[in-house]
Formats: C-alpha cells, structure tokens, sequence
C-alpha cells in the first residue's frame, strides 16, 4: 500500500487528508481505512510524507523551497544534506544544532547569490549505535566518540561501565536528553580495548548493527546441525555426483554459494548453476533465521568477513568444498549459439564438486594461455565456456547492459594494519562467474513472474532526467560533444554517452560520475525491470549463504515449484514487502561500513607516505576544495586554502575552482601531481597540496 500512497501523491501539490486519500484510492472498508492511516504514520516516519497541523499529508519533495535528508559534516564544521541530485550546502551558522548524520528538514536559501540551506528541524537523531572510548581521568568517566564530527557530549551512566578500563571501546545508546546536544548514555556492548588488533573495523561493523557473535539460541541449533549430508536426505534429488562440476572464487574464499557445468551441444550450450540448498537447513522462524534476517547480508570489511549464517552453514554444510557431497537447488538452461535461452529446468539436486578453482588461475587460462599441472583437464571446457561467456555478454550489451568499468580498491593487511593498497582488475574469470549467474536470476525470475506468484525481485529504477542533463552538461563543459538525443533515457542512452568517453583521459572519474546520477539497485515484492541489467526481470538467488532475500527465493522455488504449495500465497505476499524493504536497508548499512573500512584503511596506509608526491585526476570540486584520486583509488582532499599566489572560486556550472586573477583553472577530470600532507586514521581523511599540474608548472 505504502507505494499506491506514493503514487497517489507524487501528482498532488496540494495536502490531503486521511479520508481524501482513501477516497482516492477507492477503499471501501474500516479495515482498509486504518490499514492506510498506519501506512501514512510509517511514511511519516520515513521522512518521505510531511504531516501539517490540520493532519494532512503531502510529499516532502512536493513542498516548495525545503528537502529532507540525512546531513554531514565535514571537518571544517560546515554540512551538506544528502540527496539523490546535488547536495544542499549548509554553513556551519545555519545548522540549527544538528549533528553529522541527523535527518534534517531544511530551507533553500541564497547568499550571495548562491544556493545554499538553513536546518529549520531535525527531524531524527541517531541515538543508537555510538561507538566511542572510555577514559579515566581523576576519578571522572570521559566518553570519546569515534565519529569527531558528532559534536555532543555524552555521561555514560555508571552502573553500565562494569567491566570497562581505560582505553575499553563501547558501544552505548543515547538515553535522556538534558539539551543543548548533552545526553546520557548506556554500554550496552564492550566491543574490545582500543589497542586490539583490527577494532578499528570491529568498531565501524558494530556501527552498523554487523556484530561478529550470534544469539545463544541460534549457535545451539548451528550445533544441533550434521557435518556431513546424510543418505537420507538425498531422497528426492536429482543425482549430479558424476558431473563434472566445479567452483571458481577469489583466493581466500571459504563460502562458496555456486558451482558450475558445461557441456558442449550439437548447436547449443548446456550450461548448470548449482546453488547451495541453504533453505533446506535454515527453516523460516528458526533463531538461526532470524539472526540472519536482522543481519540481512554478510558482510565484508577489508581482509575479515561477519557472515550472515554461523560458520558452521556458511563454511561447513552449506559451502560447496571441493571433494564433498553438498544439498543443492540447480537451474540447468540450454543457450543457443546467439545466447538465446532454449530450454531450462530448476530442480533440488546434489553435487560433489571436482575442483575448487581459483580467478587467478583460471584468467591466467583465459587471459593468457598459462595452464598450471592441476586445470589441465579443465582448460577445454574453461574456453568453451568463456566463449560462452562473450556471447552472453554481447546479447546483455545489445539489450541494454551498462558496464561502467569501475575498479575497487584492495586493502592488503597485515597483523591489522593496511600495509598497501592496490586497483582491483576484473579480467575474463570474473565477468564469465557474473554472465552465467545473471542468466541464471533471469531464468529464476521470469519462471516465478510467469507463473503469477508473489516474489522478490532485484529491481533498479530509470534514473531521472535531469540528472542525466546535468551530467551531459558537465560533460560539454569539459570540451566533449555527446552525439544524440537524450530525451527518455533508456539503457541503451547511457551506453551512447559512455561508448563516446570510453577512450578520453577523464573516463573513470566520468564513468563514476555517471553511475552516481544513477538510482541504487534494491528489492521489491513488485517487479518494475532492472535498469542497469536492461533486464525486465531480474532476482538474486545465487547467493543464499551471502544474502538474505536469495535464501528468501530459494524458500518460494520450494514452496511454489519444487512443492507445487498454493497454500500460502497471503502469507508470502504480506511479508515479501517488508522483507524487501529491510534487506535494501541492510544491504546500504554493509555498504556504508565497507566504504567507511576502506576510508579507515586508505587514510591509515597514507599515514606512512606523509611528503612523498604522486600524480592523480581530480575525482571532485566543492567550495572548500577539490578531491583528487591517486592510481590506487585513495582519495584526498586538496583543500582550497593551500592553494596559494591567488584567491580561487568554485564555479559550480563549470565544475571548477577558478583563480580571481589567474584565471587558472582547477576542473573535474584534471590530472595534477600532489604531495600528502596529512592522513589521519581517526578522520578517515588524506591531505594533499598540489606542486604541479598536467603540463608539470
């Protein structure tokens, strides 16, 4: 319902009331009546619907001169509220004693002829989750928080420091507020002493709900579980032992979700994704359930990973080693030779996979015809099946596939600290693993969208139009002329706007730019296409160890197709909604804490390069300076003020900062070489001052 009140609103300027709306909806009942009532009190508290005093309801984004987001601020005291276009500058005079992370209601205001905004409300304040340290200091408890730009002061309450020394990392809860930004707060968590190794990132994953123990209850039913598969629970299952079947994953990795087989037909392909049959052992309501539910995802922080299932699942019984017999649920697609789908089945099965092998080795195969002694059975079918591989993805590019080309970064630790960080390159090995499980979620998807079942689908909405204007615009502000109409963009305009930037200077900072103008990817009970697929039907189910909503497919396969069950059609279509909405909310907290890791790490490795020089591109502009990324993907701050021999002005039209009589020019995309001049762990911050540009001067 809450996406119907939605709807109904976006074409409203005007609020209206609680019976307006359910007249407009055509609802007919009482029941209906306070079903929609509790709707808009959540939408409420969402901060998506605005409540006036004569309780009526209109769209925040539909109220003229104000936006409604979640603020930061940056160590310079000064705040940007978030949104989905270009953030709203706030002046630290105009925060109205809001703090980095509130969700605030905020004004447009101009000064000096520049837009920028006044908080009139917070509207939420973060009272979970702080983490800080404990000090001692002349029989007094300091309360230190991690985060610098929280700028409150908390009194721990007494009874809940048992246990804690000097120095002891926590998690606490605000608790009463005594005003101007002081509270009192609980322990309700000691996460370890702050010289442990690695509670940096225990601290972040703690932050964000991603806590490394699971509840009693659901480690004594990970307990109660067998080691091995037992004889009788084959029965029913389709008998793939004598396939050849194997994995591919990164180096270290200890959950394996997926395994595949090729074969080779007379005008086709068969191609086998075996997925691990986690729903068998992890059954809807148990503890182990719901420990993975509130989870949502695992999640991976740097060189450690806090699984959504005990390891006892997630590495043992449902991970699909090598040289094991494992539970699985196999989806089995005949393709033919232009990559169209021919056939396909999807049945309960077991695998016993031949070889667990490795991107390395197999791109080495692919990429560069080095075979090591142990693949040398397996080279044929890898060839093949890359060959496939490139069919598919040419047929994914003609429909509308976007591949924005971007790298990440990978930290390499030792004993806890970040001693190197280098550009991850996505060769023939991983795109091949990501072609055939795509496949396999269409396959999935359209077979249950088919048959009319309620679902959980990876959607991705169209991006807006104006967001794409502003980047074409920022585009020919940077000399480049894009060919074409770009009015009802589709999948098939962005890959227009990034096949004519793929071979410029400036294409990786465009390329990320671009993909930031773009909606996130989440889950909905209501398939509306994937956009970014250029998919029109689009899930994920082959991650069931990794994700919570693919455990949630694999449960309706069973229940639907395997068990051919209609019984409980209601009660999957009332959960499947606040499923979805809740996991795309986990799935943003794990990416949050993954990119606030890498800041951590990156700033942590920089803290040993301090004076040395290297060359990078401008990646961002702001008034208060200009972010500049190094080859590695580390990312500082040249700050405006180091900027010396004259006064520059940020230009937003232009993209730049631009001198007032210089006329020198620092732009989105620009290469300049750089000394670092600070990092700081604690901040998450790299400083740089710029000592020449492009030409060297």
């Amino acid at each position: 319902m809450e996406d119907k009140i939605i709807s109904l609103l976006e074409n409203k300027k005007d609020a209206l009331s609680l019976i307006e709306i359910n007249d407009l909806l055509e609802l007919n009942t009482a029941l209906e009546l306070k079903e929609l009532e509790n709707n808009l009190n959540k939408l409420s508290k969402k901060h998506l619907i605005f409540k006036t005093k004569k309780d009526k309801y209109i769209l925040y984004k539909n109220l003229s001169n104000v936006v409604v987001g979640k603020i930061s601020i940056n160590k310079n005291g000064n705040g940007f509220v978030l949104q989905e276009d270009d953030d709203l500058y706030i002046n630290y005079n105009n925060l109205n004693k809001a703090i980095n992370e509130d969700i605030v209601l905020a004004e447009i205001i101009y000064y000096r002829g520049k837009k920028e905004g006044k908080v009139l409300k917070v509207l939420e304040r973060k009272t979970k989750n702080l983490i800080g340290t404990v000090y001692y200091k002349y029989g007094d408890v300091i309360f230190i928080l991690d985060d610098p730009k929280k700028k409150i002061y908390v009194y721990l309450e007494k009874d809940t420091l048992k246990n804690c020394v000097d120095g002891t990392k926590v998690l606490v809860n605000l608790n009463q507020n005594l005003g101007n930004n002081k509270y009192t707060g609980r322990v309700i968590k000691i996460i370890g002493h702050k010289n442990d190794p690695s509670i940096d990132i225990k601290s972040i994953a703690y932050k964000y709900n991603f806590y490394d123990e699971f509840s009693k209850e659901a480690i004594n039913e990970s307990n109660n579980l067998p080691s091995e598969v037992k004889e009788e629970e084959l029965k029913g299952r389709v008998d793939l032992t004598k396939q050849n079947i194997f994995t591919i994953d990164g180096d270290d990795t200890k959950d394996i979700d997926d395994a595949l087989s090729f074969e080779v037909l007379e005008n086709s392909y068969k191609l086998g994704v075996h997925i691990a049959d986690v729903s068998y052992y992890v059954k809807e309501n148990s503890y182990i359930d719901k420990d993975a539910y509130k989870r949502g995802t695992s999640c991976y922080l740097a060189d450690s990973v806090i699984p959504m299932l005990p390891h006892k699942l997630s590495n043992g019984i449902c991970s699909l080693n090598e040289g094991v017999i494992r539970l699985t649920i196999s989806c089995t697609m005949e393709i033919d030779e232009n990559g169209k789908l021919i056939n396909y089945d999807i049945f309960p099965s077991y695998i016993k996979s031949k070889k667990q092998m490795t991107y390395k080795k197999v791109n080495d195969i692919l990429m560069r015809n080095i075979v090591s002694d142990d693949y040398k059975e397996y080279k044929d079918t890898l060839l093949n099946m890359n060959k496939l591989a490139h069919i598919l993805r040419k047929k994914k590019i003609k429909r509308g596939y976007i591949d924005f080309n971007i790298d990440e970064a990978k930290l390499i630790i030792e004993n806890g600290k970040c001693v190197d960080v280098k550009r991850i390159i996505r060769e023939d090995g991983e795109k091949l693993i990501e072609d055939f499980m795509i496949m396999a979620n269409e396959t999935v998807a359209s077979h249950i969208y088919n048959m009319g079942l309620p679902f959980i689908y990876r959607v991705h909405d169209n991006p807006k139009e104006d967001n794409i204007n502003e980047f074409i615009k920022i585009v020919s502000l940077m000399g480049y002329k894009l060919v074409g109409k770009f009015t009802n963009i589709k999948p098939s305009s962005m890959q227009k706007i990034l096949s004519q930037l793929k071979d410029k200077e400036e294409f990786m900072v465009l390329s990320s730019l671009l993909l930031r103008s773009m909606k996130k990817a989440v889950y909905s009970s209501d398939n509306i296409g994937h956009f970014g697929l250029g998919s029109p039907c689009y899930t994920h189910f082959t991650s069931p160890i990794r994700r919570y909503p693919d455990l949630v497919v694999h449960r309706l396969i069973r229940e639907f197709h395997i068990n051919a069950n209609m019984d409980n059609i209601k009660h999957w279509e009332s959960k499947l909604s606040s499923i979805s909405e809740h996991t795309s909310t986990r799935e943003q907290e794990s990416v949050e804490a993954e990119r606030e890791v890498v800041d951590l790490k990156m700033a942590e490795f920089m803290e040993n390069h301090i004076g040395k020089v290297y060359e990078g591109v401008i990646s961002g502009v702001t008034m208060f300076g200009f972010f500049v990324q190094l080859d590695n993907l580390v990312e500082g701050l040249v700050h405006v003020n180091s900027l010396v021999g004259d006064y520059y002005n940020y230009v937003p039209e232009l993209v730049s900062l631009i001198g007032d009589n210089t006329k020198k020019r620092y732009r989105l995309g620009d290469k300049v070489k750089v000394k670092v001049v600070g990092a700081s762990k604690e901040t998450k911050t790299v400083d740089f001052e710029v000592i020449g540009d492009k030409d060297g001067n």
